[in-house]
C-alpha cells in the first residue's frame, strides 16, 4: 500500500514533535542546568535543585501572559543571599529571547519578587514561559487588569547577572 506524500509529511512531523516532547521532558529534571549565574566575568550553571535550596514558596495565581495554577519558587532575596549576592547593586535578568530587565536593592525592597521554578509542581515548560520567571505575586491581579506595571516581570529567564 502506498502512503500519500501529504500523509507522510504529517507522520514525519508527528514523529519529530514526539521526539521533541520526550527530549524536553528528559531535560526538565532537577539535576539539569537551567540558569547561568554570572558575577562579573565568572559564570556558573545552576540546576533547579540548587536554585530551590533556600526553600520553595507557592502562590495560586494567573500570570498576565496566560499560565495559571500553583506557581512555586524561591523569593528572589533568598536566592541572592544563598548565592552570596544579597549586596549586589544591580541584578540583571536575561530571557532566552534576549529581553532584559534590571533590579536595584531599592526596587527589591519595594516589592517581593518570586523566582518561579515550578508550575503545578513540575518544572516550568517553555510553553508555560519557562524555564524560570520572575513575578510579583501581590501584583498579579493588578497586572492582569493593567493597573500595575509589568516592567520588572520577566519569563523564560536563562541568565541572572550581577555587578
Amino acid at each position: 500500500m502506498r502512503v500519500p506524500s501529504s500523509l507522510r509529511v504529517y507522520l514525519l512531523a508527528g514523529c519529530f514533535f514526539l521526539l521533541a516532547m520526550i527530549a524536553g521532558n528528559a531535560m526538565a529534571d532537577d539535576a539539569s542546568p537551567v540558569l547561568t549565574l554570572t558575577e562579573g566575568t565568572e559564570s556558573r550553571e545552576l540546576t533547579l535543585e540548587q536554585i530551590e535550596a533556600p526553600g520553595l514558596h507557592a502562590v495560586e495565581m494567573r500570570h498576565p501572559e496566560g499560565p495559571e495554577g500553583t506557581f512555586s519558587g524561591v523569593w528572589l532575596d533568598d536566592f541572592l543571599a544563598a548565592q552570596g549576592l544579597e549586596e549586589a547593586p544591580r541584578v540583571r535578568f536575561t530571557a532566552l529571547d534576549g529581553y532584559t530587565t534590571f533590579l536595584t536593592p531599592a526596587q527589591r525592597r519595594e516589592k517581593r519578587y518570586l523566582l518561579v521554578t515550578r508550575l503545578d509542581g513540575e518544572p516550568v515548560s517553555e510553553a508555560s514561559l519557562g524555564p524560570l520567571m520572575l513575578v510579583v505575586p501581590k501584583d498579579a491581579e493588578a497586572a492582569r487588569e493593567g493597573s500595575a506595571p509589568m516592567t520588572r516581570w520577566i519569563w523564560a529567564i536563562g541568565e541572572v547577572s550581577v555587578r
